[in-house]
């Protein structure tokens, strides 16, 4: 009788890059790629941060100083290094306000990092190992507001539903390269940028209305997905979402 084998979770041998990992979720992720045997380089604009990071993770991470929305400095830095078989593209950022007040200012900080440095940082990647001849999986930070709506937040659903696009799209063409691509949408997860907001109790209220579970969601709570999506467990898995979102989207 054959007897199937589970895949592997394990990443050895790969080579992972963590865009925003200071903190947060992409420290989370860069600790969950390591942990499962990756070598982890963690890219944020502060140097300060990712190198504590690094030290801390271990043997298996590295840390370089990259800004994402520096189209110039992020192909440079991929034409000096070898490939990255898994992106987590977690750079990204939001201004939350009624639609009425958004400036020009703040639709182009959002879109411009949450849409254009990701497209970017995604593009680099995937050129990089089909040059290569190499497989890998690009693993894009979205949000459960990327599959719905949210008051206050309309660039932010706007760069978050592009990305959703942006993914499915990229899947197809990467595919024949045996590259794939996914998103993972987040819930609301307390981290160092979130954790102010829930202090409105109201706001903690509301959030918390919605969450079928009945918790903000912490960082842990992602780090079984991105090593999911990263590892041989979903081969078969491109162009769609893994929504982690603790039944928010399923009323």
């Amino acid at each position: 009788m054959d007897i199937p084998a589970t895949p592997s979770f394990r990443l050895d041998g790969k080579r992972a890059l963590v865009t925003g990992a200071g903190r947060g979720i992409g420290l989370a992720a860069a600790v969950a790629l390591a942990e499962a045997g990756a070598e982890v380089t963690l890219a944020a604009r502060t140097a300060s941060e990712i190198d504590t990071a690094a030290q801390a993770i271990g043997k298996n991470a590295c840390a370089a100083v990259l800004d994402v929305s520096d189209l110039a400095a992020v192909e440079q830095f991929f034409a000096s290094r070898a490939p990255f078989h898994v992106l987590v593209n977690n750079a990204g950022t939001n201004r939350p306000k009624p639609m009425w007040e958004a400036s020009e200012a703040d639709f182009d900080a959002v879109m411009d990092l949450n849409v254009k440095s990701a497209f970017f940082v995604a593009q680099a990647c995937a050129k990089a190992l089909i040059a290569a001849g190499e497989k890998g999986s690009l693993i894009h930070m979205g949000s459960q507001m990327g599959h719905v709506g949210g008051p206050n937040r309309s660039l932010y659903c706007a760069s978050k539903w592009a990305m959703e696009g942006m993914n499915k799209a990229m899947a197809l063409d990467l595919a024949s390269h045996a590259i794939r691509s996914n998103t993972i949408a987040p819930t609301f997860i307390e981290t160092p940028l979130t954790k102010p907001m829930f202090e409105d109790a109201a706001f903690k209220a509301s959030v918390l209305a919605k969450i079928k579970l009945g918790r903000i969601g912490r960082v842990e709570d992602l780090m079984g997905a991105v090593v999911f999506l990263a590892s041989d467990a979903s081969a078969l898995m491109t162009g769609t979402s893994l929504v982690v979102d603790g039944g928010w989207t399923a009323e």
